[in-house]
């Protein structure tokens, strides 16, 4: 962006950063500031307070206690499964009956933008949270004005918008690809001669896995793309494209009283725009590690978050950051936790939100989690049947997890295995003998 973000004024005790089309306002920030020119004004923390501002609410949320979750997929299920251990009790809300996540909870069915459900859920519940940012907003506001929501609903708020958040990661000081908000074939156009081809167009809301999502390489292929982009219905930008040596994610973990824990980042490779492996550690230098990790952290005291935020990353060859998205949830790559760290990302959110200490993120072994899409159900299967010599014989203990889910689709994801080794190229090369993904 050419013109500094402008900063407005939240009140005191308010929810993180929330950003609009034009501006950013942080909790007691100067109005006159501006990004580029107040120290005081970005990375403060702001510090996400009880909604409401009822400050009794600022405790520690001890076991015995119920979590009510906003999502009934696979990350709610793993939340589940952490929070239990705990001695947490869960209810759902998700319109899919025998939902993941109400496989392992108590579950309301319900569509997300069903206000009297959501109160159902408020009242079966001592705290809300989210396991994906497509909730309904508005309802997730209702929510907060009503409830105990820690995470807020502002950055939701911010990261369901793609001009929204880039804007905000601006604000924290870190890095994006430049962009411009496209309106128009015309617009499409002069944007594509300022940034330069090749650049992807994106809707600015929803899409996921590759979806709403068009590459172009060449001027010829801007009409076409307009034409099919244009029918989400939504607003468009268009992102030059980084020339990256990899891609890397950072999850790090804040709790209301202002304790922060960052996850090793994972290397991530992605198949078809959907994430294939996430490879911990990550090849990277310790130099690129400690950068990102820092824009991690500050990412997450200047939005104010609570819970969970997955930060990932562009890493061009000379070791440049450039943000690419924001997750405000448990994270896909960020599964290998589940047996390779000392916590879990779904344990340590479940603490954050409770405002309990945020456990220990260390790594126990070098791990490399594949993703299982609806073609390798079957596969993985028919490998469980019977004993792996090759595992055995490169030292990796496969450990499988799949979600419940009742239709298996090709490219729909059904579940991951986290391979643990004695280093990555182990897990590597047992993956790439494996005949599950082969398919």
């Amino acid at each position: 962006m050419t013109e500094p973000i402008k900063l407005e004024s939240l009140p005191l005790g308010a929810q993180g950063m929330v950003c609009t089309d034009d501006w950013c306002a942080v909790p007691g920030a100067d109005a006159d500031a501006s990004a580029a020119g107040s120290d005081t004004a970005i990375g403060t923390g702001g510090g996400a307070t009880a909604n409401k501002g009822d400050t009794e609410q600022l405790r520690p949320i001890l076991p015995g206690a119920t979590i009510g979750i906003l999502g009934g997929g696979q990350l709610g299920r793993m939340l589940a499964h952490a929070g239990s251990r705990l001695g947490f009790r869960f209810v759902t809300l998700d319109p899919t009956p025998d939902a993941p996540c109400g496989q392992t909870a108590e579950q309301i069915v319900a569509g997300y933008d069903d206000r009297e459900a959501a109160r159902e859920l408020a009242r079966r519940s001592d705290v809300i949270t989210y396991e994906f940012e497509n909730v309904d907003a508005g309802v997730a506001a209702m929510l907060e004005a009503e409830s105990y929501v820690p995470q807020g609903s502002a950055l939701l708020h911010t990261t369901q918008h793609r001009l929204r958040e880039k804007r905000a990661i601006e604000a924290a000081g870190a890095k994006v690809a430049p962009y411009a908000e496209v309106a128009s074939l015309e617009a499409l156009r002069g944007a594509a001669a300022r940034l330069g081809l090749p650049a992807v167009l994106k809707t600015a809301t929803g899409g996921y896995d590759g979806k709403g999502q068009w590459v172009l390489r060449a001027e010829a292929e801007l009409e076409p793309a307009w034409a099919e982009a244009e029918r989400a219905g939504t607003e468009l930008v268009l992102e030059k494209f980084i020339s990256f040596e990899k891609e890397i994610s950072v999850i790090a973990a804040r709790r209301p009283s202002g304790e922060i824990r960052t996850f090793p980042p994972a290397e991530n490779v992605h198949v078809n725009n959907i994430l294939h492996l996430s490879i911990v550690p990550a090849r990277i230098s310790d130099e690129v590690r400690r950068e990102a990790e820092r824009m991690a952290v500050s990412i997450a005291e200047t939005l104010g978050v609570v819970g969970l935020i997955a930060v990932e990353m562009f890493v061009q060859e000379d070791g440049t950051l450039y943000i690419n998205e924001l997750a405000p949830r448990p994270h896909n790559s960020g599964h290998y936790t589940i047996e390779a760290s000392r916590t879990s990302q779904f344990e340590q959110h479940i603490r954050a939100i409770c405002d309990l200490p945020l456990g220990d993120p260390g790594l126990l072994t070098p791990v490399v989690m594949v993703n299982v899409l609806g073609q390798h159900v079957q596969p993985l299967l028919e490998w469980m049947k019977t004993p792996d010599a090759e595992a055995e014989r490169l030292g990796v203990e496969p450990k499988v997890h799949l979600y419940g889910k009742a239709e298996s689709k090709h490219n729909r994801k059904m579940g991951h295995v986290n391979v643990l080794a004695p280093n990555v190229d182990a897990a590597l090369a047992w993956i790439a003998q494996s005949n599950i993904w082969r398919v």
